[in-house]
């Protein structure tokens, strides 16, 4: 199933099932439920698009192939659906920014694929090699250098390109199934029966609400907030992915999995469930409104820019709910997050 319709579809069947859990569920039913509904089915997505693309790969690595072009772009998708998990088992090794460096706010990843493919590195001879390479190289954003960028098209051979390809797909899949296998093998465990890593169920709970409200901020200062710069110096070209076409799905794909966190954790209050609903409802309409304009670049104009502003202050309100209303009916707080001292 595509991952929109998927989102989609488990969103509708967590609205419409969330009102019959009872108020007085345990705590521990709820952190179960994000598991089970959200967390290993999100990084099970990714692990199965970003096999396909690998196993795409070894027989079809050309750049300019839209079969490949494809692949990527399933996997991609499956990857912003998972971006706001940012915790345990993604953060082992640097699998993240492996997996996908953004925001890369001083261009390395330009500079250093220009200088892997003119000098030919022989780091994507094997995985064990491309492991050890820049994180910079190394993810989804450096391959829509390659795919999409005119200026990277020549900058090595066809064969050498391909083996790129080849070596990035692999290291997708590879990094991708490592951390489904250990929220699987253990990680899972940890937040279902606070014990060690977690001390009580607030804990647990208060990294699930702190994934949220981190990756409502992220997605409104930066995947919003980056191309929009200021209303005098619009900076349409540091939106997210936007050689290919992507920014605002990218957008969209994140409204959406956060949706579905946000209902999951409002799970035992049908008034905030129907009102969380409602403002995730109201964003989704005005990205909608955006539609015409994929990679954001019409925002110089005053009237997709006052669009993008209105999609941008729809993010804000759901997190300030989410801060308000449901952070005090968890008993939690959004504590540390990504942006801090930024």
């Amino acid at each position: 199933m595509p991952l929109l319709s998927r989102l989609t579809a488990t969103a509708c069947t967590v609205a419409c099932t969330v009102l019959a859990l009872s108020s007085a569920a345990r705590a521990d039913a709820l952190a179960e439920a994000v598991i089970d509904q959200h967390i290993l089915p999100t990084y099970a997505q990714l692990t199965s698009e970003s096999a396909e693309f690998a196993t795409l790969a070894q027989s079809d690595c050309a750049p300019t192939s839209e079969a490949v072009r494809n692949a990527w772009g399933a996997a991609f998708d499956a990857w912003v659906a998972a971006s706001h998990l940012r915790f345990g088992p993604s953060e082992v090794d640097n699998r993240a920014f492996a997996i996908a460096f953004w925001p890369d706010s001083r261009a390395k990843t330009p500079k250093a694929l220009r200088s892997l493919l003119t000098n030919r590195s022989p780091v994507v001879d094997t995985p064990e090699d491309f492991a050890t390479a820049s994180v910079a190289v190394r993810g989804f954003y450096a391959l829509e250098y390659l795919f999409f960028d005119p200026a990277y098209a020549d900058l090595g051979d066809p064969d050498y390109a391909c083996a790129f390809v080849q070596a990035v797909a692999r290291d997708l899949a590879r990094n991708s199934a490592a951390i489904l296998d250990d929220w699987e093998q253990d990680y899972a465990d940890q937040l279902r029966t606070p014990a060690a890593r977690y001390r009580s169920e607030t804990e647990a709970h208060q990294e699930l609400f702190k994934a949220l409200t981190t990756w409502l901020e992220i997605l409104a200062d930066m995947r919003i907030g980056r191309p929009l710069g200021t209303f005098d110096a619009p900076k349409p070209n540091r939106a997210e992915a936007r050689r290919s076409g992507r920014s605002l799905r990218h957008i969209e794909i994140q409204l959406q999995s956060l949706r579905e966190l946000a209902l999951l954790l409002s799970a035992n209050d049908g008034a905030l469930t129907e009102h969380l609903t409602q403002v995730f409802d109201k964003a989704d309409r005005h990205a909608d409104q955006l539609s015409d304009d994929p990679s954001l670049a019409g925002i110089t104009d005053p009237q997709k820019r006052f669009l993008l502003e209105t999609l941008q202050q729809d993010v804000f309100e759901i997190k300030e709910i989410a801060l308000r209303d449901l952070g005090s009916k968890l008993g939690v707080e959004a504590g540390f997050n990504a942006l801090d001292g930024d």
